[in-house]
Parts: structure tokens; C-alpha cells; sequence
């Protein structure tokens, strides 16, 4: 059963992003500029690829090379002209790649991307079964070598010298003299080259820290990065406003020189860019998949406003000082003013990193989210379609709750989104003391609600919320706003402005609350035993939640292991909807007001004792949920595959070129993504990843060498 996490279906779904009538009323100039940042996106999405696993570039060049010389539809004709059958083509990878078109003309190169990735690939092995530190999983993030130990070495190391870790990965050697000498690696398309740049200048040098030698360095993933400046060069002639020309002026200067405070600067003109006809954001923004939650995925969007949906924000965005007032945390633990961001529903064109989101809340800068304000973005046709569900495909519900759910969840899924984002990332205050020891509360009157004494604890100058947080700040933060969505929607007036009224009000409420309390149970798909981990944040979240909510008992909500019409284990969630408000809302506000407190006040001692206890999985009775977690795994429904649109310029035209919703129509929108330099890329991600393989050649031998 522990394996079956690890293998997909062959018939995965999968959907494809419909953005062609959004597309279509884009003037010519704003066709210009969306494909230019889709470029600069998808370019600098490559570079995931190297902060993923040692293998994952060689597996990318691989495929690519596969499929440039043969399109999904050859390379099964070939296939099965050379004796394979229907279903050995789509188990026998290594037969298929080797008999090949690709490798017959490049024997040796296909062989050999073969022989580098191919075993790594399928590997089952503990360590290699998800993302870790040292011997509890595989990151590039990190050298093979670095334990949580390093990490929060490193951190500290970063925060002495107001470094962010959002574009640095660490690497660890042991020097001449026996001691770690650590290298900390900013993106940047610069590496030594003297260039009059004062401000990273001064930071690229050694430092002897703690007993430890660290190096600050630049340059990775820099022929990526040149690839993104270039296009986005290109995009800033088709600006519409001069706040984008200086935003993209700033991150240009952010990739070049490795520079996060040129990337500040140009989220602060983008957070000032209101309601653009297109939309975007670039650069290291999530930290979700580094263990210890400090450094930052490469993301890049490209998206169209869907004016229906983004009318209905506005009423919620207007809404919003009087909301923030219904929130269970004293006046004091709410940022001083409430500053009205921009909440826009977008029709995705480009979304490149590792996942499409539902929604997002940027930037992630915590001094720019309590000063300068944020962004708030509902992805409208992502929604419609990667969280459709089939009947006969609803695990876990009672029977006389699908039809119910499936009516109202997509609806009650663009209310939390919009509460989430909104009101649960844009909520909340940061105690903070800034470099000159003044604090931006009041010592003598501001008391604690969880103690009834006044504030102990808060964030020093050069502390963030990721950096204070480190391996829990992501999912504690998600487990936050969706706990805000959860207890906000049943406020009338929300639901009124989403368009509910009456009966169809209350079952979207219930809904709602019925779709957190079962993904509670499918997140268990999510967790390690062996390490005793989760692997995802949002699902953590919704896991803790269902804790909560079990918690609150009177029967508010049960899970019951049951036996399935197949015979095998089942189980079933009863969510009882005339107590929602009596027992759910009360238990409700009480996590939520220890949460905000807790992140308030810096209080990392106390917010990892509450979070990682209820986050606790354990065969405790009644629930068992380590046995729950088999069941989850037998009946699990993979996640749908997402297929994306491209551009091409044509003249100065651009064109958007869709794909069918199939594995050969996903193949072929990465084909045509980079039809002239498909090669070069190839050579790019194989060289840089080789220049560093040696850090994570043996995961049991440390690598030494000159510092």
C-alpha cells in the first residue's frame, strides 16, 4: 500500500485552459505584451526544473528530444511498426525511447540521457520519493549533503546580512581545514563580472560566520535568466502604463543582477498597477516546495481580466474594512489601515512553475503586504476546470449529499477563493521592531487575548514571517485564510454579494464547509509516515481543519471507516449542517484567533506546538487516520493534467495556438513552445545541471573540496 502513492493511472484526466474569447479582445499592442511576458514566463519556468531533483533537467531534455523528432502520433506508429504492442507503448518507456527516432539519429546522446535519468526516474527508493532535506528526501534547493541543521544556519546567516533567500540555493562543502564553507548562490544573469552595481556588489564576497565559512555568489540559472530579461526588454514596449515600464525596468534589474530589492521595487509598481487589461507576475514567489520554506519557485502568469466575475470582487474588495471587523482578533492584531488592493477574476493564458493555483495573494514580501498593500487574482477558467468532478468519481460523501455538491461547488468554491485570498492572506498584523529598536505597536497597551498579559515576543529587524516560521510559515499561513474563507461565508452579506440568497445561500455554505472537511480526509494522500511529513501545505491546512472541526465534537462532524459497494475499505464523512453555526463557527474562532495571535506576535514556540499538533497523524481512535490514510490512497483520484495555450509571433501579429485536451495535445504545447531554440535549451539545462551533479552524487558521502 506505502508504493501505490507513487504510481499514476495511465488515463489520468485531462483539461484544457480555454482563454480564446479573452484573447480575442485584447488590442494588438496588448496581444504584443501578453506574449512577451508568456516568453519571459516560460523561459524562466525551465529553471524549475534545476531547484526540483538532480534528474528532472535530463529528464526534460529527454522528452524534448524525443518529441522534436517525432510528434506523439509518429512515435506510436513507430512503435508499433517495431513489434511493440498497444500497451507495452505505454509501459515500456525505456523500449520506446531507445527504438526511437531520437535515439537512432542520436544514439549516443539519447543513451545517454537515457543511462542519467532513467533509473532515478522510477526510483522508489525512500529518499528519492519526495522533496527533503539530507536523508529524509531529494531538493536542489540544497546540496545532497545540507541538513535542517544548515539550513537554519544559513537562514541565520542570510537574516545577519539582510539577504533574502527567496533567489539562493546552498551548497556545502567541507574545506581544506575541515570546516563547512557554504556557498550562497543568488539567480542572476551576472556572475563576476565587475559591473558598477553597489548594492550586490558589496554582498558577493566571504564572511566567517558562527564557525563557518560562507560565500555569497551569483550567476544561477543565468542563461535561463538572459532568455526572461530579453522578452521582457521586449514587453516594455508594449506597456500600457508607467508604473508597468518601471516594474519591468525593476525586475529586469532583479534577474540581471540577483537582486531582490530591485524585485520589491517592481512589486510595489505592479501592486500600484491598478486593473490592468493584462495581467502578470515573475519571479522566485512560493516557497511551498523548499523544506525548509524559506526559498522561492520560479513562477511566471500571464492572464485576462474576466470583467463578470471581477465585479462581483469589487463589491467583496469594498466590503472588506467592514468584514475584517467580523474577524475573532482584537482591533490592535489588524494592520493599522486596510489598504484596498486590486481582487480581479483572470482568464489564465501562461502559467509556468510547478502547479496552476486556484488563486493567489502577492506579493509575498511581508513589509510590502503591511505597508504598500497586495494583489488579489481568482484564475476563472482554471477553476472551471481543474476542479470539476464526476459523480460516479465523488469519494467519501453520503449519497444524498453529491448531487448537492456537485451543483454548488464550484460556487462555493469562488467564494472561498475570493474570502481566502481577500480576507485571509490580506488579514492580520506583524509586530514588528524596526532597526532603530521603534515598534509599530503600543508596548504599554496591547495585550494579549490568548494570555490576558502584554506582548512577550515579536519580529526583529531583518525577520520575516518565512524566515521566523521556516518549515510551517506556508502551510500555517494557507490553514489561516482557509479557516478565514470557512468562517466569513457565513456572513450574509458575503454570500449576497457572490449572488446567494436564501436556500441557495445556506447550501453553499454547507457546501463549503462540506468540501473543506472531505479534502481534510483526501490531504492524508499527502502525508509521509516514514518521515513523518507532509509534502504539501495546502492540504496540511485542510487536514488541521478537519482536526478542528472533529475537535468541536457534538457531532458537527464524523468520519467513519465503512466497506465500499466493491467490498474493499471505504470511509464516509457526515458534516451535520444544523450545527455549522452553534458548534462550528464557536471552535472556529477560537483556533483562528490563537492563529492570528500566535503569527502576530512572532511566537514560533507557540505556533509550532499548536500547528503541529493538530497536524499530527496518529491510528488514535476514533478515527484512526493512519489506517484512514490506506483507504484514502485505494480510492484516490489522480489530479487532472492541465494543458496550456501558446503564442506565436507572425509578423507583428500574434497568434494563439490551442491544444486537445490529451497527453498528445500536453506534448505538443511543450514541443511548440520552443520551436527554433528547442536544442540550445536542451544543452542548457544538461550543462548546468551537470556543472553541479557532484553535490548529489552519494547522499551518504559529503563532497569536499577547495571552498
Amino acid at each position: 500500500m506505502a508504493d501505490t502513492q507513487y504510481i499514476l493511472p495511465s488515463d489520468i484526466g485531462v483539461s484544457s485552459l480555454d482563454c480564446r474569447e479573452a484573447f480575442r479582445l485584447l488590442l494588438p499592442t496588448e496581444r504584443l505584451y501578453a506574449h512577451h511576458l508568456s516568453r519571459a514566463a516560460w523561459y524562466g519556468g525551465l529553471a524549475v526544473l534545476l531547484q526540483t531533483s538532480p534528474e528532472a533537467p535530463y529528464i526534460y531534455a529527454l522528452l524534448s528530444r524525443l518529441f522534436r523528432a517525432q510528434d506523439p502520433d509518429q512515435l506510436r506508429q513507430h512503435a508499433l511498426a517495431e513489434g511493440l504492442t498497444e500497451e507495452e507503448y505505454q509501459e515500456k518507456l525505456e523500449r520506446v525511447i531507445l527504438g526511437s527516432k531520437a535515439a537512432e539519429q542520436h544514439p549516443e546522446e539519447v543513451g545517454g540521457l537515457w543511462q542519467t535519468c532513467g533509473e532515478l526516474m522510477f526510483s522508489l527508493e525512500s529518499r528519492l520519493r519526495h522533496l527533503g532535506l539530507g536523508k529524509e528526501g531529494i531538493t536542489t534547493y540544497f546540496s545532497g549533503n545540507c541538513t535542517m541543521e544548515d539550513a537554519k544556519l544559513a537562514q541565520d546567516f542570510l537574516d545577519s546580512q539582510n539577504l533574502s533567500a527567496y533567489n539562493t540555493r546552498l551548497f556545502k562543502e567541507i574545506g581544506q581545514d575541515g570546516k563547512p564553507c557554504y556557498e550562497v548562490r543568488l539567480a542572476s544573469v551576472l556572475s563576476t563580472e565587475p559591473i558598477l552595481d553597489s548594492e550586490m556588489n558589496s554582498k558577493l564576497k566571504s564572511y566567517e560566520f558562527q564557525g563557518s565559512n560562507f560565500r555569497v555568489t551569483r550567476g544561477d540559472y543565468a542563461p535561463i535568466l538572459q532568455k526572461v530579461v530579453e522578452h521582457l526588454e521586449k514587453a516594455k514596449a508594449y506597456a500600457a502604463t508607467s508604473y508597468q515600464e518601471q516594474m519591468l525596468a525593476q525586475y529586469i534589474e532583479s534577474f540581471t543582477h540577483g537582486s531582490i530589492e530591485a524585485h520589491k521595487k517592481g512589486s510595489r509598481f505592479w501592486i500600484q498597477d491598478k486593473a490592468p487589461i493584462v495581467e502578470s507576475y515573475i519571479g522566485f514567489i512560493e516557497s511551498y516546495r523548499d523544506p525548509f520554506g524559506s526559498r522561492g519557485e520560479f513562477e511566471g502568469f500571464v492572464a485576462m481580466v474576466n470583467k463578470a466575475m471581477s465585479a462581483k470582487f469589487e463589491w467583496l474588495v469594498a466590503s472588506a474594512e467592514q468584514l475584517l471587523k467580523e474577524l475573532p482578533w482584537p482591533p490592535a492584531f489588524e494592520k493599522d489601515k486596510f489598504l484596498t488592493p486590486d481582487f480581479t477574476s483572470l482568464d489564465v493564458l501562461t502559467f509556468a512553475g510547478s502547479g496552476i493555483p486556484a488563486g493567489i495573494n502577492i506579493p509575498n514580501y511581508d513589509d510590502l503586504r503591511q505597508t504598500e498593500g497586495f494583489k488579489n487574482v481568482s484564475l476563472g477558467n482554471v477553476l472551471a476546470v481543474a476542479y470539476a468532478t464526476q459523480r460516479e468519481k465523488l469519494t467519501f460523501l453520503e449519497e444524498e449529499d453529491k448531487d448537492l455538491y456537485i451543483r454548488w461547488k464550484g460556487p462555493s468554491f469562488d467564494v472561498q477563493v475570493g474570502l481566502h485570498e481577500l480576507l485571509g492572506h490580506g488579514s492580520g498584523k506583524l509586530f514588528v521592531q524596526d532597526e532603530k529598536g521603534a515598534f509599530n505597536f503600543d508596548q504599554e497597551t496591547v495585550i494579549n487575548p490568548e494570555t490576558g498579559e502584554q506582548i512577550q515576543s515579536w519580529y526583529r529587524s531583518g525577520e520575516t514571517w518565512d524566515s521566523k516560521f521556516s518549515t510551517i510559515a506556508s502551510s500555517y499561513e494557507e490553514c489561516r485564510a482557509e479557516s478565514v474563507g470557512l468562517y466569513l461565508c457565513l456572513n450574509p452579506q458575503v454570500l449576497e454579494i457572490f449572488g446567494f440568497e436564501g436556500a441557495d445561500a445556506e447550501d453553499v455554505v454547507y457546501v463549503n464547509w462540506l468540501n473543506m472537511v472531505r479534502a481534510g480526509l483526501l490531504a492524508l494522500e499527502f502525508y509521509t509516515p516514514e518521515a513523518s511529513s507532509w509534502r504539501q501545505a495546502h492540504m496540511q491546512a485542510r487536514f488541521v481543519i478537519l482536526r478542528v472541526l472533529l475537535e468541536a465534537g457534538e457531532g458537527l462532524v464524523t468520519v467513519t471507516p465503512t466497506t465500499g459497494s466493491d467490498g474493499r475499505p471505504d470511509a464516509q464523512v457526515h458534516l451535520d449542517r444544523s450545527k455549522i453555526r452553534t458548534v462550528g463557527k464557536p471552535a472556529l474562532e477560537r483556533f483562528l484567533r490563537r492563529l492570528q495571535v500566535l503569527k502576530s506576535t512572532g511566537d514560533v514556540a507557540g505556533g509550532r506546538a499548536l500547528y503541529e499538533g493538530y497536524a499530527a497523524v496518529t491510528d488514535a481512535p476514533p478515527e484512526c487516520f493512519l489506517s484512514l490514510r490506506d483507504t484514502v490512497l485505494l480510492r484516490k483520484e489522480a489530479r487532472k493534467l492541465i494543458v496550456q495555450p501558446n503564442t506565436r509571433l507572425e509578423g507583428s501579429e500574434v497568434q494563439l495556438l490551442e491544444y486537445e485536451a490529451s497527453a498528445a495535445g500536453l506534448i505538443r504545447s511543450f514541443s511548440e513552445r520552443f520551436p527554433e531554440d528547442g536544442p540550445e535549451l536542451e544543452e542548457i539545462l544538461t550543462r548546468l545541471a551537470t556543472a553541479d551533479a557532484r553535490f548529489w552524487k552519494c547522499p551518504s558521502e559529503t563532497p569536499s573540496g577547495q571552498a
